[in-house]
């Protein structure tokens, strides 16, 4: 059931954190750890984006879905949720494309090359530089959580085990008989998800309480940070994997949005320490490795479980 009463999302301003400065460092790490823990998600405001970046990027968005479809088609790939995905049943306001290490130029090169053989040297940078700014807000707020935990001595590790899949999002207005649903419920499946939208809202959070919130951010540079289900199990359940939706806020415009996703790599398996498993913590889930829950999670087993990954690998 949702409310417009309900709480609103912790707010929690990085303009001024740095870890040379050890208070704010410690204020915010603990904000961050307590917002992870009850919601799983928060809002953030993050300057290194700036007001002309931000514009870029959603124009050339626009631009990208604008193409003709069977221009868009050719963004396929053999990983679930890193091709175009477009129209799906139950789901005809919503299509998706996604970027693989969208912070590496080359990367973002490859794939503007996609759609325009000759390049687009202006998309690429524009989603390069954005991908690479909002992979230091995913990496500061993972070193926060993992000092908070007393886990500081897998850093180095745990960064090092995760690449970024960047993936852009249109939900176009919905017609005046059609439904404003634009995408399913569901829990993300990856280490952290950073959000960030134009200015139509849509999103929607399911708190433990099994009620709903509207997420409103209280400003268009906002960034919502919401933790999946990879980091979940790695802490052994210590952080809360919010489930989420979304409801297009408007009938009057397209609604645009970016997701940057920290996944973890190929090969490398998802255990939680050994610190965070205790009496009062007994171990939820089996060691797993990313691609091959991705793999089950598209199956129809998959997709009808409550929980995938209880299903998959949970003890």
């Amino acid at each position: 059931m949702g409310s417009e009463a309900s709480p609103r999302l912790p707010f929690i301003d990085f303009s001024n954190v740095d870890q040379n400065n050890a208070l704010d460092w410690d204020i915010t790490k603990s904000r961050v750890h307590q917002a992870l823990e009850e919601f799983g998600c928060f809002e953030a405001s993050f300057p290194n984006i700036s007001p002309e970046l931000q514009t870029a990027l959603f124009d050339s968005i626009q631009q990208l879905f604008d193409l003709p479809l069977e221009t868009k088609l050719k963004n396929q790939s053999s990983k679930p949720f890193h091709g175009y995905y477009g129209f799906l049943p139950g789901q005809p306001l919503y299509e998706s494309m996604g970027i693989d290490d969208a912070p590496i130029l080359e990367k973002a090169e490859s794939f503007a090359k996609i759609f325009w053989p000759e390049g687009n040297p202006e998309f690429s940078t524009t989603i390069q530089e954005y991908s690479e700014k909002v992979s230091k807000l995913d990496q500061m707020v993972r070193r926060m959580v993992l000092e908070s935990l007393g886990l500081e001595k897998y850093l180095v590790e745990h960064l090092n085990s995760t690449n970024y899949l960047f993936r852009v999002m249109k939900y176009r207005k919905p017609e005046a008989d059609e439904s404003q649903h634009g995408l399913n419920a569901h829990t993300d499946k990856n280490i952290v998800t950073i959000v960030q939208q134009n200015q139509i809202d849509g999103l929607e959070v399911q708190l433990k309480s099994g009620d709903w919130i509207k997420i409103q951010p209280s400003s268009s540079k906002s960034f919502i940070v919401m933790i999946g289900d990879s980091f979940y199990a790695w802490t052994n359940g210590r952080l809360h994997s919010p489930n989420h939706r979304v409801v297009t806020a408007s009938r009057e415009k397209d609604r645009y949005s970016l997701a940057m996703f920290s996944v973890t790599k190929a090969g490398r398996m998802i255990k939680a320490p050994e610190e965070v498993v205790d009496e009062q913590h007994p171990l939820l889930f089996k060691p797993y490795d990313m691609g091959e829950f991705f793999q089950f999670y598209v199956t129809e087993a998959g997709l009808r479980a409550e929980s995938a990954l209880k299903t998959f690998c949970g003890v």
